[in-house]
């Protein structure tokens, strides 16, 4: 039973930064029908970020988050914006820009911090908390804390401020929120610029629990992705449940079968997306194509 709760808690800690990174993923979708390719790339820039400003210039943890989160937001504008010309028109090349936006970052980061990458040193000094014989680190709670507060926050700006409904009139019909005044493509870079910052806090908060080196963002980014459509893509509660169902998946997989958990946790994944493809949530999907 220790073991079981053990593994169980590492499952939703992880869960909840692949929450993260699917919700990135669903926001740009719902809003714009496009699926983002470059968004792992973009979690990794962000754990690289907060990692240099937090160890590198010494700023608290909480701030060099807050400062990733705004390069990368810039990030996401910057992409949006190369973008746009081609929305409406050729929905396969802006697929290929993503992913090639995707290779310039990485290649990027190679040329900033270099390919061998760093450890990040945990920014809670406290030892792991003993409850009934269960050592839970501090740390786990510190993230599942924090990504339930953005995972709030986010909820509160789409549904109580002009700007969220906007984007969430811009998912639903995009031709009649253009004709009711709704500006779409500042709605889509609202959407780009938040997705990038939430990519940003996942791999912030990920980056003391894994090694940060320039190509992590694929994993994160695949395993982000398959939470995505596990939940119902294009679904924000979708995307949460999804995050914390693949993140324990992930975890008992790697517990039970160790150097093959990657193979089991994806044909376990494959399965359930055969028996429901539209994902937990069942989201219709959109095509702006």
């Amino acid at each position: 039973m220790q073991v079981f709760l053990q593994t169980l808690i590492g499952g939703v800690t992880f869960g909840a930064v692949y929450a993260l990174v699917a919700m990135g993923f669903s926001i740009v979708y719902r809003t714009m029908g496009l699926v983002n390719f470059a968004h792992g790339s973009v979690v990794m820039i962000g754990a690289y970020a907060a990692s240099t400003f937090y160890m590198a210039s010494k700023l608290p943890f909480a701030v060099a988050i807050l400062v990733a989160i705004a390069v990368t937001a810039l990030i996401g504008l910057v992409i949006e914006r190369f973008l746009r010309p081609l929305e409406n028109k050729d929905f396969t090349l802006m697929l290929i820009g993503t992913i090639g936006f995707g290779a310039v970052l990485e290649a990027g980061a190679v040329l900033v911090w270099g390919a061998t990458g760093h450890a990040v040193p945990s920014p809670v000094a406290t030892g792991p908390i003993d409850v009934a014989g269960i050592r839970i680190p501090t740390y786990s709670l510190l993230v599942i804390a924090v990504a339930a507060a953005a995972t709030g926050l986010l909820a509160l700006f789409l549904q109580r401020t002009k700007r969220g409904a906007a984007m969430q009139a811009v998912a639903m019909d995009h031709q009649a929120a253009t004709a009711v005044g709704i500006h779409v493509g500042r709605s889509n870079a609202m959407a780009f610029a938040i997705g990038a910052g939430l990519a940003a806090l996942a791999g912030s908060l990920i980056g003391p629990m894994l090694y940060v080196n320039p190509t992590m963002g694929g994993t994160l980014g695949i395993k982000g992705f398959a939470a995505a459509m596990l939940g119902g893509f294009g679904s924000m509660p979708g995307a949460i449940v999804g995050g914390l169902a693949f993140g324990l998946l992930d975890s008992f997989a790697a517990g039970n079968f160790q150097e093959y958990s990657e193979l089991v946790t994806f044909l376990v994944f494959a399965v359930i997306v055969m028996i429901r493809p539209t994902g937990i949530f069942g989201e219709a999907t959109v095509n702006r194509a």
